[in-house]
């Protein structure tokens, strides 16, 4: 069998940056570590981290009934607010945001101060895009479709700003500009998705049109995992979902004479060789 691995795969800057930055505090300190919200969308890591005394702070009432430690902000980023309760609650705030999700919240902020309405293209429940709505000054609208797109045009009476959510699809995020495109308010356009994300997205939609089954490994919350699975499943009828090797149908690949792998960038490199290298093994 011939497997084509994505050489995009795996980790990405910003979530390599923030996993380190919870191994060094653990060399570092002695106090309790706690991360608001899982320091990224990849159940194995976020295990390992907990089996080595890191707590997983799942809201804000949590974080308020803290006295003491060190809270670690996710590779997500977080609203502005929670910057100042960390700092009432008298605790330690080591600041592990992507650089290039900070960068969309000074964006924001700069931007609404001068009065424009802030269109986020992304997904609203995503933490990014909530954590980029706590940045914004005014006005702000998430759109993630085309319906909502048009929907806006009927409402909107001010000049606006558009960024996008880093992980978003990057064609389907052109197609949205273009219908924002027909308002007749001035509009400033921010693409904000990471390169990272464009040429996984890219190199993941290459190499499923020349397949005859695709694997996209990443954690099921992975919003830029779940990405790439659709441009993937667009290119390849046969794109399995999975999270590890376990989750793999090997029975549904086994007649298959050419595989591609590419895999989410909170994925770590020992699951994408774990995966590929059985793949190989076994056919």
């Amino acid at each position: 069998m011939n497997v084509i691995v994505a050489k995009s795969s795996g980790f990405c800057f910003g979530v390599k940056r923030a996993v380190n930055t919870v191994y060094e505090q653990l060399e570092k300190t002695d106090r309790q570590i706690y991360t608001l919200g899982p320091i990224i969308h990849n159940e194995e890591v976020v295990s390992d981290m907990e089996k080595r005394g890191v707590i997983v702070l799942q809201s804000m009432e949590e974080l308020k009934s803290l006295t003491s430690g060190v809270v670690i902000i996710r590779s997500h980023g977080v609203p502005k607010s929670v910057y100042k309760t960390i700092e009432a609650q008298g605790l330690e705030c080591v600041d592990a945001t992507c650089p290039f999700v900070k960068k969309i919240h000074r964006a924001v902020e700069e931007q609404s101060k001068t009065g424009r309405h802030i269109v986020i293209i992304g997904n609203d429940k995503h933490p990014e895009v909530e954590g980029i709505k706590g940045w914004c000054q005014g006005p702000v609208t998430v759109i993630e479709n085309e319906k909502e797109a048009l929907d806006f045009l009927g409402k909107i009476d001010r000049d606006v700003c558009i960024v996008s959510q880093t992980t978003f699809n990057y064609n389907k995020f052109q197609d949205l500009v273009e219908i924002l495109g027909q308002m007749r308010y001035d509009r400033v356009v921010k693409n904000t998705i990471c390169n990272a994300t464009e040429e996984r997205q890219t190199e993941a939609q290459k190499i499923a049109k020349g397949v005859d089954a695709m694997v996209v490994i990443g954690g099921k919350h992975s919003s830029n995992t779940q990405k790439l699975y659709e441009i993937c499943r667009k290119e390849c009828n046969q794109t399995y979902y999975i999270q590890t090797l376990v989750d793999l149908d090997l029975e549904a690949i086994q007649s298959i004479s050419c595989v591609g792998i590419t895999a989410g960038a909170s994925t770590p490199n020992n699951i994408i060789e774990e995966v590929s290298k059985h793949v190989r093994n076994e056919f």
